[in-house]
């Protein structure tokens, strides 16, 4: 999670998105520190292909979602960008449409359990790609920005349904009416951030959660996830409904029937994650 030594101008589509699995961990870092890991049009579609792929992979059990530099994510990369002038109507609705949702729905989509694992600044889509994931971990000099006022615009990429949903309307609006930085700590006492940790000891928290992750029971944690995530746009009798279905998809796992023989053996399970 290092700054990386700067490349040429011209870097390859893979280049800018660093992709490694190890330990059953989809590693998906950003790599464009020279902005800050401002998010081009190239870098989000390797995104969500990625965390597509992840759902889909068996040896993938968790993914971490880094940068390097001094930038977790300074948002969208708007060089080059139409301007207002050029636009014809529903070009706007249709460009976050297709593209700052489609990623933040990527993370919450994620069939495997996602960490953020916050190196630097996390501004506009950068903070929300970080919320969207299910435990965020920052680096103590790490910070989170609702910067979309500061230019004139409205918070995108699912901003306005995630932060109400996390932390409350009041501190949702607070943020992103003012625009201001708010450190990792402050994001930690308010519950936007699971843990703050020393820079150099970020990587290895990362690692140490998501590899537990990993050994974890993987399709109990996809539904767990489900449930979480409908939660609060459910009522009572669709929440309970759902839960039971989803009891009762994951009683023909092999994982679940594992839990339930390590119990009655007092020993610890072995989950592989099927």
């Amino acid at each position: 999670m290092s700054a990386s030594p700067l490349e040429p101008p011209e870097k390859s589509r893979d280049s800018l998105i660093l992709h490694a699995t190890d330990n059953a961990v989809s590693w998906i870092t950003l790599n464009r520190p020279e902005a800050m890991n401002a998010i081009t049009p190239d870098q989000r579609e390797r995104l969500i292909q990625l965390l597509s792929d992840a759902s889909s992979d068996p040896a993938v059990r968790a993914v971490v979602i880094t940068g390097t530099g001094r930038g977790f994510c300074a948002g969208a990369d708007l060089r080059g960008a139409p301007q207002p002038t050029e636009l014809l109507p529903g070009d706007v609705a249709r460009t976050i449409r297709l593209g700052a949702q489609r990623l933040v729905a990527a993370v919450l989509d994620c069939e495997k359990p996602v960490i953020a694992a916050v190196n630097g600044t996390a501004a506009g889509i950068g903070a929300h790609l970080a919320f969207a994931c299910d435990l965020v971990l920052a680096a103590e000099e790490a910070r989170f920005i609702e910067v979309f006022v500061r230019r004139g615009l409205v918070p995108d990429g699912g901003g306005a349904h995630l932060l109400p949903r996390l932390i409350g309307p009041q501190r949702a609006k607070e943020l992103m009416f003012f625009g201001d930085a708010l450190p990792a700590t402050d994001a930690e006492r308010l519950g936007l951030v699971n843990r703050v940790v020393p820079a150099q000891d970020l990587e290895k928290t990362a690692r140490e959660w998501a590899e537990r992750l990993a050994t974890g029971p993987t399709r109990a944690l996809a539904l767990t996830k489900q449930l979480v995530n409908a939660s609060l746009d459910t009522d009572r009798t669709t929440a309970f409904t759902a839960e039971a279905a989803a009891q009762e998809i994951n009683m023909t796992t092999a994982d679940a029937q594992e839990g339930v023989a390590s119990f009655v053996e007092r020993r610890a399970p072995r989950f592989e994650g099927r």
